[in-house]
């Protein structure tokens, strides 16, 4: 391939927003590399994506040592880009990655030890060839640790120089206030958390979340903001035969698809319509407007839906009719936290 240069003007229309308290400012739309940059996927159309997100503007990409499959290939796919495309930007680059979750056999690759974490982080910044991260994720709450082994692991490797800030993942709102008490004792606060979180999964207001998120001056940065592509326009006519749905290792089933969620989906497709918007360009636009979002971490498949969400900063934030009127076709969602 010939050498890349990046787009000269891929900041000149780009806003970030400062992420919770710190100094760290993200694009509202960042990379995840969980689907469709592991060793089975086609890494001539993941390059593509890559530097097309890079060129817009897009600083922030988010892995985590289990992505793939294989688990760790999207690290090493990274670290190939980084090394051979985008080192002259290094410093212009967001990186993240998370341990958490099964990584290797044995009783010391998972969960949430200081072992299984130090060890972790190692072999993802081997992967990608780089010395530091510029945020490193629990990814999960650990019962079995102590809280305050786990955040001391995680205090360690920022003052070691590892990784300059600490992210939380898929933790309630009460551990992640208990949790960022131990960090900011330690003198390395959490800055940010990355919780599952969109129209029709609202499961994080449910467990106070954002007010926790607000309370503590940490950034959210939520996953899944699609629901994993219900909120893209391929349901709005059922269930195509080649959706994410009908793919047996998606995390998306077909019995999650139910006549009550289409109903919603046809309806918030209508509000977008209104403004001018896609559904899943409607779908950043709501996140952004909750106390907290920083960011959203998108997934993609092809360039044109980067292209397409990348677009929603440069759209009119909601107004309070609008989110009236979203509410509205989301009531049936019970326990909802007033955010």
């Amino acid at each position: 391939m010939d050498t890349y240069l990046a787009n000269p003007d891929r900041y000149k229309d780009t806003t970030y927003k400062k992420c919770g308290d710190s100094g760290l400012r993200l694009p509202q739309v960042s990379l995840g590399l969980w689907h469709n940059f592991g060793g089975v996927d086609n890494q001539s159309n993941a390059l593509n994506m890559l530097l097309s997100a890079f060129d817009l503007g897009i600083t922030h990409f988010d892995l985590a040592n289990n992505y793939g499959p294989p688990p760790g290939s999207a690290e090493t796919f990274f670290g190939k880009v980084l090394a051979a495309q985008l080192k002259p930007y290094r410093d212009e680059l967001i990186v993240s990655t998370k341990a958490g979750y099964t990584m290797w056999p044995g009783p010391y690759g998972d969960w949430g030890s200081r072992k299984y974490l130090i060890s972790s982080l190692d072999q993802s910044l081997s992967r990608m060839q780089l010395d530091y991260v510029d945020i490193f994720y629990h990814h999960r709450r650990d019962p079995e640790t102590p809280l305050e082994e786990t955040m001391q692991a995680l205090s360690d490797i920022v003052k070691a120089g590892k990784a300059l800030y600490i992210g939380l993942s898929n933790y309630n709102g009460a551990d992640l206030l208990a949790a960022n008490k131990i960090l900011k004792d330690l003198g390395t606060p959490c800055v940010i958390t990355q919780p599952r979180f969109s129209m029709l999964d609202r499961e994080i207001e449910k467990q106070g979340v954002l007010s926790a998120a607000t309370e503590a001056g940490i950034g959210t940065v939520p996953f899944s903001p699609l629901a994993q592509g219900m909120l893209s326009n391929k349901y709005l006519k059922g269930i195509p035969a080649d959706s994410r749905a009908n793919n047996p290792d998606s995390f998306l089933k077909p019995s999650q698809i139910t006549p009550e969620k289409l109903k919603k989906v046809i309806a918030l497709n209508d509000i977008a319509n209104d403004r001018g918007q896609s559904l899943p360009q409607l779908a950043i636009s709501w996140l952004h407007s909750k106390p907290s979002v920083c960011s959203c971490i998108i997934g993609a498949s092809k360039v044109s839906q980067i292209e397409e969400l990348a677009a929603t900063q440069h759209q009119a934030n909601l107004t309070a009719e609008e989110s009236s009127a979203i509410e509205d076709i989301l009531k049936s969602d019970i326990n909802i936290e007033n955010s």
